[in-house]
C-alpha cells in the first residue's frame, strides 16, 4: 500500500498567527482563561486539513526552547530582535495545544537542541526516501529551500493570493534564484525576522545578478564583488549556514506512522471535551 502524503505543521509559527491572527479574544466560558492560541491553533488546522491536506498524514513540530542556542553560538544577534515574551497566556497555550494534539491523535515532537526547520527538513527527507510527497505548513519563508525537491512543497495560508501551495519553478520565477540558492540569496539580502543583516548594499536585485546562473557566494567572481561588500564575505558565508536547513537531525525512530489522520473536529468541540471551555 502506497503510505498517505505527509503535511508537517511549524507549530510555533501557527501558534503566533493563532494568538495574534484573530479579531477577538476567545476566553473560557467563566471567561477567567484565555483560549485564543488553543481555540485558533485547532481551527486553523482543522482548515488546512479539510481545504488542502485530506487524506494526509498530519504532523507538528514545535520549537524547543534551546532550539536556537547552536546558532547563537555562531552569532550572538541570531533572533537578537526578537523581544522576550511578556505574554505568558501566548507560550501557556503550548500546554493546551498539545493535549488537544494528544486527544486528536495528531503526532508531534518538539525535540531537545533542535528549532522546528530542522527537524521539519529532516521528516521531509526522511518521508521523501519513501517517496511520499510532502508539504510544509508555514509562513517560514526558510521552508523554499526545500522546494529543491519538486515533491516537497510549502503551504502558506497567511496570504490570500498564496494560499494554495508553492513549488519549485515558483521561487525562481518570484525571487530569480533557484530553491537550492535560497540560503545564499538570503545570507546576501539579510533575514530580519531572524535578525540576520545581510550585506549591507546588496538588496534583492543585486542579489540575484550575483547568483546568476546558479552561483553560489563562492562561484561569484572576484571583479563583482565590491570592496565595500568584501570585508562583509566571510560573515555571509557564515550566514548561509545559520539560514541553511539541517536535514540529518538525529531523531528518534518510527515518528511517523504512514497512516491518514482522522478528520479534526471543530475547536469548540475539542476544547468541550478538553474541559477547557
Amino acid at each position: 500500500m502506497t503510505p498517505p502524503p505527509l503535511l508537517l505543521v511549524d507549530g510555533h509559527n501557527l501558534l503566533y498567527r493563532s494568538w495574534y491572527g484573530f479579531p477577538t479574544r476567545i476566553l473560557s466560558r467563566d471567561k477567567s482563561e484565555d483560549r485564543t492560541g488553543v481555540f485558533g491553533f485547532v481551527a486553523l488546522l482543522r482548515k488546512a486539513q479539510r481545504l488542502h491536506a485530506a487524506g494526509h498524514e498530519l504532523f507538528v513540530v514545535f520549537d524547543a526552547e534551546n532550539g536556537a542556542d547552536a546558532r547563537v553560538a555562531q552569532d550572538s544577534d541570531y533572533k537578537a530582535n526578537r523581544a522576550v515574551e511578556t505574554d505568558a497566556g501566548l507560550i501557556g497555550s503550548l500546554k493546551d495545544i498539545k493535549t488537544a494534539l494528544d486527544h486528536a491523535e495528531v503526532r508531534w515532537i518538539e525535540h531537545d537542541g533542535c528549532e522546528a526547520d530542522d527537524v521539519i527538513a529532516t521528516l521531509a527527507t526522511l518521508a521523501r526516501r519513501e517517496l511520499r510527497p510532502v508539504d510544509v505548513m508555514s509562513a517560514d519563508k526558510d521552508f523554499l529551500q526545500l522546494l529543491d525537491d519538486p515533491h516537497v512543497r510549502v503551504l502558506n495560508t497567511m496570504l490570500a493570493e498564496h494560499r494554495r501551495y508553492s513549488a519549485g519553478p515558483d521561487v525562481l520565477a518570484r525571487y530569480g534564484v533557484s530553491a537550492a540558492q535560497w540560503p545564499d540569496y538570503r545570507a546576501l539580502t539579510g533575514d530580519p525576522s531572524d535578525h540576520i543583516a545581510g550585506v549591507r548594499g546588496i538588496g534583492p536585485k543585486t542579489a540575484v545578478r550575483l547568483l546568476v546562473g546558479g552561483r553560489t557566494l563562492e562561484q561569484i567572481p572576484t571583479e563583482e564583488i565590491r570592496p565595500a561588500w568584501a570585508g562583509q564575505w566571510d560573515q555571509a558565508a557564515r550566514w548561509r549556514e545559520m539560514i541553511r536547513l539541517d536535514r540529518k537531525v538525529d531523531l528518534p525512530d518510527e515518528l511517523l506512522t504512514a497512516t491518514v489522520t482522522d478528520p479534526l473536529l471543530p475547536a469548540p468541540a475539542v476544547l468541550e471535551v478538553l474541559g477547557l471551555w
